[in-house]
């Protein structure tokens, strides 16, 4: 089982983020993960960090990126990050911005896959 702590300090953070999700975010959410059979979590917070999405159940985590995941401090930042989510076990997926703009069947195909493949 996955030790779920998180900083308090965060909470409030990850409640703005559910609030006011990116375009990308809001897509995926609401046309995907929303009702998808197994279930799925908004900026769920693990240790210093928040999440995208997280499902329990297969133990992924979806990060979307926008430009600023893709400059040296985005870059070194989510290097940090995800080796700190594949030590409690977890497996992290990214997808950026233009891929569910321009392939969102294709994004949501991959995700489907790796639940399917989990169970």
């Amino acid at each position: 089982m996955i030790k779920l702590d998180y900083n308090p300090q965060n909470k409030s953070h990850a409640q703005d983020l559910r609030k006011n999700m990116t375009p990308q975010e809001k897509h995926l959410w609401y046309d995907f993960l929303a009702t998808y059979p197994v279930r799925f979590r908004r900026q769920k917070q693990f240790g210093n960090y928040i999440v995208d999405f997280y499902c329990a159940k297969a133990g992924l985590v979806i990060e979307l990126d926008g430009g600023q995941h893709y400059e040296d401090q985005g870059i070194e930042y989510d290097r940090k990050r995800t080796q700190y989510l594949e030590k409690l076990g977890l497996k992290v997926i990214r997808f950026s911005n233009l891929d569910i703009d321009r392939n969102f069947s294709g994004v949501c195909e991959e995700i489907d896959g790796i639940i399917k493949g989990h169970d």
